[in-house]
């Protein structure tokens, strides 16, 4: 059993685990993706309602989003790892994915890591704190529907461009996450890894874009009265 923690808690162990739960939450994305188009399903939100209602009080869906907010809390914790063993790495002079990597390379990965995650984060953090923490915890105003609480939330210009925002790092993130996830794992092909290359600029472009169009719309339809 040591043999398995030790490879858990190694580079690559950490690596794998990172790969895995990233795609987990890519199949995620595109599930939570594809509800929340319900928005645009009927102008009173009753289609939406009725979809979030199902996901809030569903037995199979409430044990799954525990699952879900471990996976997010697991691929995040790895990430850090990672990225700490990579600044290491660098400081030491030691190799990275085959070659040697330069102080200003490492400075520049290490910036972008901490702006994506802080935006990712900020992103999370405010989605969750506005609807899963209201339809979940807290509970709706009295006389109001998660719908309305979607249209309120993105009648304010700060909460659109902090989604816009979070939403670009995300897709920054994806660029780079999908296909790395599948070399981790050994998927490595000249054959194949320009079809999971080109699948993942699809994904990371087309999936935030899908939520991004959900903000944009609303904050329109709110100063269009």
């Amino acid at each position: 059993m040591n043999w398995f923690v030790n490879f858990l808690t190694s580079s690559l162990g950490r690596k794998l685990i990172m790969s895995l739960t990233g795609l987990f939450l890519c199949i995620f994305l595109i599930v939570h993706m594809i509800g929340n188009l319900k928005l645009f399903a009927d102008s009173d939100g009753h289609k939406f309602n009725e979809y979030a209602e199902f996901m809030a009080h569903n037995p199979l869906i409430k044990t799954v989003s525990y699952g879900l907010y471990f996976f997010i809390l697991l691929h995040a914790v790895q990430g850090i790892l990672i990225a700490l063993s990579n600044k290491s790495a660098v400081g030491s002079g030691k190799r990275y994915y085959g070659k040697e990597i330069s102080p200003t390379e490492a400075k520049v990965a290490s910036r972008n890591m901490i702006a994506l995650g802080i935006l990712i984060l900020a992103f999370l953090l405010l989605h969750m704190g506005q609807f899963w923490l209201k339809a979940k915890i807290i509970g709706l105003p009295e006389g109001t529907t998660l719908f309305d609480e979607v249209k309120l939330a993105f009648a304010q210009e700060w909460v659109v461009i902090t989604y816009l925002l979070g939403l670009v790092a995300l897709s920054l993130h994806l660029i780079h996450g999908f296909q790395s996830a599948f070399q981790t794992m050994g998927i490595n092909h000249k054959k194949y890894s320009p079809l999971i290359k080109t699948i993942g600029w699809l994904y990371a472009i087309l999936v935030p874009l899908g939520f991004a169009s959900m903000p944009i719309y609303f904050y329109i339809m709110h100063i269009n009265g």
